[in-house]
């Protein structure tokens, strides 16, 4: 089965740097198959025929005893991220991809309850492992993407839109 990792906090900045070639080596490693990076942002799409909750915690250990830090993950596996695409939301109103964002979450998610009309233009739609976000200012001053923090021991990673298809055609390919 084709899984797709979205690694969550590195390659930002300075520090918690990993080197794509190194992810790729540690999940060669761990017996995956036909494994690839996406960017230097932490994307890999690889086939193993273990159970989601099995591949996450040996990627975060192997991560872990690489990197020398912790190194959340969310997963999804082909048939998962296809779904997520085909069920864009804002199909008909984004002009940009670099600014419609993805949230993926390790599970079902917990939303504040908020009044989407105080973040217009900014448009949010939640799923149940998703929240879509289009955000035609950007990232960097949204409102609406900071009124979205995730609860205690949640883990969340964003990607933008071009990111997410990219990743999909890796996993279909």
């Amino acid at each position: 089965m084709i899984h797709v990792a979205l690694l969550r906090g590195i390659n930002l900045g300075s520090r918690r740097r990993v080197a794509m070639a190194d992810l790729r080596s540690w999940l060669t490693d761990l017996g995956y198959e036909n494994v690839r990076t996406l960017l230097q942002s932490g994307n890999a799409v690889f086939e193993t025929g273990r159970k989601p909750a099995t591949v996450r915690r040996e990627l975060e250990s192997a991560l872990a005893e690489g990197a020398g830090f912790t190194v959340d993950c969310v997963l999804r596996t082909g048939p998962e991220l296809r779904a997520v695409v085909e069920a864009d939301p804002f199909r008909d109103v984004v002009t940009d991809p670099t600014r419609y964002a993805v949230s993926f979450l390790d599970g079902p998610g917990d939303w504040p309850e908020i009044d989407p009309a105080e973040y217009e233009p900014e448009l949010v739609h939640l799923a149940e492992r998703e929240a879509y976000f289009w955000l035609p200012g950007g990232f960097q001053k949204s409102r609406l993407m900071a009124a979205f923090p995730t609860r205690k021991g949640q883990v969340a990673t964003v990607r933008n839109w071009n990111t997410v298809t990219k990743l999909l055609a890796m996993a279909e390919a």
